[in-house]
């Protein structure tokens, strides 16, 4: 039991932290000041709408929260970038993890 539970750890923090997840945490937490900067020292008509732009980019994952009660959307942006970056980085695991040609007869 321990060992399942040590190679889950593993993957996700071998998921977690890689290139590709590391840098769309990156991209979601750069939009996410913006959206702090432009709401607190922009004064402009539609200064409410940058927020909807912290949900886009945790899409699709965020939009299952938006109907809830008031602080449950912005968990559900928390939950959308972590299940976002899961995603992306189990998805470079995959690609770059895999054996090039290392299984293949030599006819020599």
């Amino acid at each position: 039991m321990a060992a399942a539970q040590r190679s889950a750890g593993t993957t996700f923090r071998r998921s977690l932290l890689n290139p590709a997840a590391l840098g769309y945490l990156a991209v979601v937490a750069a939009v996410w000041v913006w959206i702090g900067v432009d709401t607190l020292f922009v004064t402009h008509a539609d200064a409410g709408m940058a927020g909807v732009w912290g949900f886009f980019v945790t899409a699709p994952t965020s939009f299952l929260f938006v109907s809830l009660p008031d602080p449950l959307p912005f968990v559900g942006v928390a939950v959308g970038a972590l299940v976002q970056a899961l995603a992306l980085g189990a998805v470079y695991r995959w690609l770059t993890g895999r054996p090039r040609g290392h299984g293949r007869a030599s006819h020599a």
